[in-house]
């Protein structure tokens, strides 16, 4: 619900702040005094168009302020949580509670913000449709959207499970959908690739290269040119350590015999007499490995010409396939399995296909268990609201509401989350294979036409609430406007068109721009609205009024601006007073 408005350099409007109450809000005041200017700037904060003109004379910018409450509204929360500024609370107040802001310079350059973050228009327009339900000769009009007729008959027949289950049905077809056409793709791209993918294959397979083996190639090349150079120098470290007439394992046997000889004199040389073990063992053990090695170098010019030629081919291999050979032998593996997945590919189609069918038998049955409820529902809303316009002075009024399935006619039903009913494709959203349409007929001899076009605003306002009244129950939006919903009725009319706005209130905060006593009478809080000159300018002022002053603005409204004691009389009569 609406708890404040404020309104700054709007207009007529200097500045003004109202604070609305539960149920029935009122609005009354002379023609001209500024009723419908307090309507306009509230659809600045539902995201309407914003002008540089609206903007009062010689002030910088126009800002509008609304806090709202938003207990129990989860898709303005939602929207809210999406745009990250649920959290950044107005105040320090509890999260059923924002703040919605919109300033419009002289430039006609508009901002808006909602607690203090600044949002787009757009988003502050999505918050407005599931905030606040205006009708009269206003945009901002729900019942005026065919778009939204399906969820109003959905939410009046309690269909949310079977809707639940048709928007999961439809997205499952959805994804098994993009799955078969992604597949499909794939194969006629590669029926184009098949035959180079053959031979590639083939030519990788017959070189057949293994990870790493360019280095160990390369290793062993290193060795093969260099057998001569290894046993020369081999056989020279031989007889250095070993084959010479001074060769190291002498020496170092003469230097442990004579340490041996020390150290019987001197305890002190056993140590060291260790460590020239250890040199000479060492030593050995040099020797040993540079005569086996010597002993196994291959002079082998044959292997020596396979490795190179082996080198020339891999490398011109991994230019050819990925520019390294671990890329080549990964690319490889990819077009090997996708070889191996266009020989398959009929067979897996096959299997999806069948996946895709039994995806689509189970939404189109869903869909038809939801079209069938929606029309039993439909039956039971247009016989309510024909009686209630009745009532409110429109006897002659037929409602229909058409629910049709449009067959479709287009190549590739198989491909498109299509509902299929025998043999027939039906064009389907996430929301059923049904299109919702209200209609309308206000005159006798008059076919129904779509609501949508209905042009008298007081007639608008009307039908407006002979469906909410039917559909208050259901329909979840919290503010209902009406502005000049008493336009070309009287009396007995008036009367019913003011319970049934005082029936409704008990569902929704309502606001009503009247002129009818019959109306203001019924009101939980009203205010008066009225023209001033302040400093050489008119100005638009507005307050809530007392008791005292709610029996004489009722009293005016019977009787004119010469207030009588039979109009006061008749006005508490209204209100309920004693």
């Amino acid at each position: 619900m609406l708890r404040t408005l404020s309104i700054r350099n709007y207009a007529l409007i200097d500045e003004l702040e109202l604070e609305f109450g539960t149920g029935l809000n009122v609005i009354t005041g002379e023609t001209g005094a500024g009723k419908s200017i307090i309507i306009d700037a509230m659809n600045l904060i539902l995201g309407e168009r914003a002008a540089a003109e609206e903007i009062r004379s010689g002030a910088e910018k126009t800002v509008v302020e609304g806090v709202f409450t938003i207990t129990g509204n989860r898709k303005v929360r939602g929207i809210l949580e999406n745009a990250e500024v649920v959290e950044d609370l107005a105040g320090g107040k509890s999260d059923d509670e924002i703040i919605v802001r919109r300033e419009v310079n002289q430039k006609g350059q508009s901002r808006a913000f909602v607690n203090d973050t600044p949002v787009p228009v757009s988003q502050l327009k999505q918050v407005g449709n599931y905030l606040v339900d205006l009708h009269g000769q206003h945009e901002h009009q729900s019942l005026l959207r065919p778009e939204t007729h399906i969820d109003l008959l959905d939410d009046f027949g309690g269909l949310d499970n079977l809707t639940q289950d048709f928007y999961k049905s439809y997205h499952e077809l959805n994804s098994k959908l993009d799955e078969l056409k992604d597949l499909i793709s794939k194969r006629d791209a590669l029926k184009d690739k098949r035959e180079l993918y053959a031979f590639q294959i083939k030519e990788i397979d017959q070189i057949g290269p293994v990870p790493g083996e360019i280095d160990k190639l390369e290793a062993e090349l290193k060795i093969l040119e260099n057998a001569e150079k290894l046993y020369d120098s081999t056989t020279k470290l031989y007889e250095i350590l070993y084959d010479s007439e001074s060769s190291v394992h002498d020496q170092l046997v003469m230097v442990r015999n004579q340490l041996e000889d020390l150290s019987q004199i001197d305890k002190s040389f056993e140590a060291i007499r260790e460590e020239s073990e250890s040199a000479k063992a060492i030593a050995d053990e040099i020797t040993r490995f540079v005569q086996s090695y010597s002993s196994k170098i291959d002079f082998n010019p044959q292997r020596l010409e396979e490795i190179r030629e082996r080198l020339g081919t891999l490398t011109m291999f991994k230019k050819k396939y990925g520019g390294s050979l671990d890329a080549s032998i990964e690319y490889r593996e990819k077009i090997g399995k996708e070889f191996a997945l266009a020989e398959n590919f009929d067979e897996e189609i096959r299997k999806l296909e069948s996946s895709v069918e039994s995806a689509r038998a189970n939404m189109s049955e869903i869909a038809e268990r939801l079209s069938t409820k929606r029309r039993e529902t439909g039956d039971r809303v247009t016989k309510g609201i024909v009686a209630v316009l009745a009532e409110i002075g429109m006897e002659k009024s037929r409602f229909e509401i058409e629910i049709t399935n449009r067959e479709y006619k287009g190549d590739h039903g198989m491909l498109k989350p299509l509902a299929k009913l025998g043999k027939s494709f039906y064009e389907t959203s996430e929301k059923g294979f049904d299109f919702v349409e209200f209609f309308i007929s206000t005159n006798m001899g008059e076919e129904p036409r779509p609501l949508a076009r209905i042009a008298s605003g007081g007639e608008i306002s009307r039908i407006m609430l002979a469906l909410k009244t039917i559909l208050a129950k259901s329909d979840r939006l919290p503010l209902l406007v009406f502005d000049e919903i008493d336009t070309g009725i009287s009396g007995r009319i008036a009367a019913k068109v003011g319970r049934s706005l005082k029936s409704l209130s008990g569902f929704h905060q309502i606001i009503a721009i009247t002129h009818l006593p019959q109306i203001a009478g019924m009101a939980d809080t009203h205010f008066r609205v009225e023209k001033v000159i302040k400093g050489k300018r008119a100005v638009t002022q507005a307050g809530r009024l007392s008791e005292e002053e709610r029996v004489l603005e009722v009293a005016r409204l019977l009787s004119g601006d010469d207030v009588t004691q039979a109009s006061i009389s008749g006005a508490k009569e209204l209100i309920g007073q004693k």
